[in-house]
């Protein structure tokens, strides 16, 4: 078994998004704990925001232009409602009438027109710049390192890339022009009032600065309610991507019952959380539509006797109720639409925060042209420790100085933790040596292009991954470079071509997630084939057997055995006797190498490889003779 886990596990879990907690019992998924943000302002997330929408501010600045025109054929229908009371029903003159009724329908059919083509064009634009946020984040993650991704749940950051985008859907797509579209009716309307009638409009406006004080409120508690659904949200999506993807152990231990437990507590806080939001906006939605409803009480109380004194007509007081109707529903919506800001802002916050993270491996500014041929790998005096401020205790790699000359075959022993895995991960660049130096012919390998010194590495790990696609894809990655001729060949030197040609349609034959429908040793064929597809000069092979059964080890090792014989490879076993073909063997214990040389003579010294050796056929009584004989000999 691979010492992967448990090296990476060492890793610290320290992050500027989440700190470790401790699980009460070992629970399932609950060994993280997520912070909440809330240093950054509106203005500044706003200006981001605007950078997506910046490319279609053609469209956007449309859309601004017919907010006017649609309020000005809204506003108009009570002014036109207002004429047709005072100077057609009252004095009971319905000459002229038609030809206002005609406006008044003109103007609805206008105003619905506009805001017809405002929303469409709007939601084109915004979904074309969520389409990019989308593309930005996704092609942002890819460049993460992998110490990155062992230090982050997988479905939280799934939350960041689906829900929290979403959140944004509405906010870029109409919920931002919808405001500007609302503030100007309100201005509008604020002059109009004050125009008809300034004293009623003033006495109507007195509740207005209690109403802004109230937003201004809530604007507090909303937000932070929306930072706590996406918090709960992200916790509910880890627990969900863990538990799914580790089906396998939670049934095979009869861990369902703990872990539906663990999954209603999260579940449990974030509809709490959900609750918190849903009262405070039900409550601002209530304050609103009360504030409306005195309002109108006063038009109607004070313009009553406007009427009765004949110092307003009845028109007029229609129109200032009409009016102050209009008032208050942008205000209503200005109040939803703040919430649905409140939120967006939250998941802008937790958006921004991922893209800012810059936790890539360095590239060269101007990199060195990679050698085509002859790589002649060293590391020199490597130290390599998984903390960003390393001590004794957590020192993975201490002080490593060999070399692997071009076509070696270099085999790395060692008890779970030794640091094997880490090796390969250091040759191959996800990550970075703390100290030290890794060459190649001399050069220092942080010099080349990272792209491209990668191509020249080709990995078969003990977990084969494999893509949903067909085994075409899964072969060449994309590489449209690789011809078909080129594919069966790579399948028939590893023995995986004639597995291949039993499906019906071969190449195109589809891979399920994760290869579900494939073996574990068919899995490892095809991975063969995919690192040889490849081309590398470099091949690393990572307990590349440990999960298959006798038979297919053999056809595996013999594979294995054509793959080391093209070019240089580093071999990963705990079974010894898949890597006694190799030129040398490194011995490694805490880091530090203790033995090296071929496995004859590793056998012949009273040390750690004989007793592994031993210890690993301490049953076999021909393994053991050939230990004596080697001894002897």
């Amino acid at each position: 078994m691979s010492d992967k886990n448990t090296e990476t596990n060492q890793q610290p879990d320290s992050t500027d998004e989440l700190k470790p907690e401790r699980p009460s019992g070992g629970a399932i998924g609950s060994g993280f704990k997520e912070q909440t943000l809330g240093n950054t302002t509106d203005l500044a997330l706003a200006k981001r925001l605007w950078s997506f929408m910046r490319p279609y501010r053609v469209t956007f600045f449309f859309c601004l232009l017919l907010l006017p025109v649609a309020s000005a054929f809204g506003l108009a229908q009570p002014h036109l409602l207002q004429v047709a009371i005072d100077d057609y029903l009252v004095p009971r003159n319905l000459d002229g009438l038609p030809w206002v009724v005609a406006a008044f329908g003109a103007a609805v059919f206008l105003q619905a027109g506009a805001r017809y083509l405002q929303f469409v064009l709007m939601q084109k634009a915004g979904q074309r710049a969520l389409y990019d946020l989308r593309q930005r984040m996704f092609s942002h993650v890819q460049t993460l390192s992998v110490g990155f991704f062992h230090r982050h749940p997988t479905g939280r950051l799934m939350t960041r890339m689906t829900t929290d985008i979403e959140s944004l859907q509405e906010a870029l797509s109409s919920g931002m022009i919808t405001m500007v579209g609302d503030i100007i009716t309100l201005v509008a309307i604020v002059g109009i009032l004050l125009y008809k009638d300034w004293k009623l409009a003033l006495i109507s406006f007195t509740v207005v600065p209690f109403l802004l004080v109230l937003i201004a409120v809530f604007r507090h508690f909303l937000r932070a309610a929306f930072r706590e659904i996406r918090v709960q949200i992200a916790r509910l999506y880890a627990h969900l991507q863990e538990s799914i993807t580790g089906i396998e152990i939670v049934q095979l231990f009869v861990r369902e019952h703990i872990s539906a437990d663990e999954y209603r507590a999260i579940n449990e806080d974030y509809r709490k959380a959900n609750l918190n939001s849903v009262r405070y906006d039900a409550m601002l939605y209530a304050v609103v539509e009360a504030v409306g409803s005195v309002t109108v009480g006063i038009i109607i109380w004070y313009g009553s006797g406007q009427v009765l004194e004949n110092v307003m007509t009845i028109g007029l007081l229609v129109a200032f109720l009409e009016y102050m109707q209009r008032f208050f529903v942008p205000i209503r919506d200005l109040a939803q639409k703040y919430n649905l800001l409140q939120s967006a802002m939250a998941s802008s916050e937790r958006i921004f925060e991922l893209l800012d993270t810059d936790d890539r491996i360095p590239v060269a500014a101007a990199p060195t042209p990679l050698p085509t041929a002859d790589f002649r790998l060293e590391f020199e005096n490597v130290w390599f420790s998984y903390s960003d401020e390393p001590d004794d205790d957590s020192w993975i790699i201490k002080d490593l100085s060999f070399a692997i000359e071009p076509g070696e075959k270099l085999a790395l022993v060692g008890h779970t933790g030794a640091g094997k895995t880490t090796i390969t991960s250091l040759l191959m660049r996800l990550y970075d040596v703390t100290r030290g130096r890794i060459l190649i012919n001399g050069i220092d390998i942080r010099e080349f292009d990272l792209n491209e010194y990668r191509r020249s590495f080709a990995a078969v790990l003990q977990d084969s991954f494999l893509f949903r696609g067909t085994i075409r894809e899964n072969l060449t990655l994309g590489d449209e470079s690789v011809s078909h001729e080129e594919l069966v060949e790579a399948a028939r030197i590893v023995h995986a071509h004639p597995m291949i040609t039993r499906y019906s349609n071969g190449y195109e034959h589809l891979i399920a997630e994760r290869g579900a429908n494939l073996s574990s040793g068919e899995k490892q064929l095809l991975s063969f084939a995919r690192a040889l597809a490849q081309q590398p000069h470099v091949l690393i092979l990572d307990e590349a057997t440990a999960n298959v059964d006798t038979d297919t080890e053999t056809i595996i090792q013999d594979a294995i055995d054509k793959l080391m014989a093209r070019q240089t490879s580093v071999v990963i076993a705990h079974r010894l006797s898949t890597i006694q073909k190799a030129n040398r063997i490194i011995v490694l214990h805490k880091g530090e190498i203790i033995e090296q040389g071929t496995h004859q003579e590793l056998l012949a010294l009273d040390g750690h490889y004989r007793t592994l050796y031993q210890l690993q056929y301490a049953f076999d009584g021909n393994a053991a003779a050939e230990v004596d004989a080697t001894i002897s000999a």
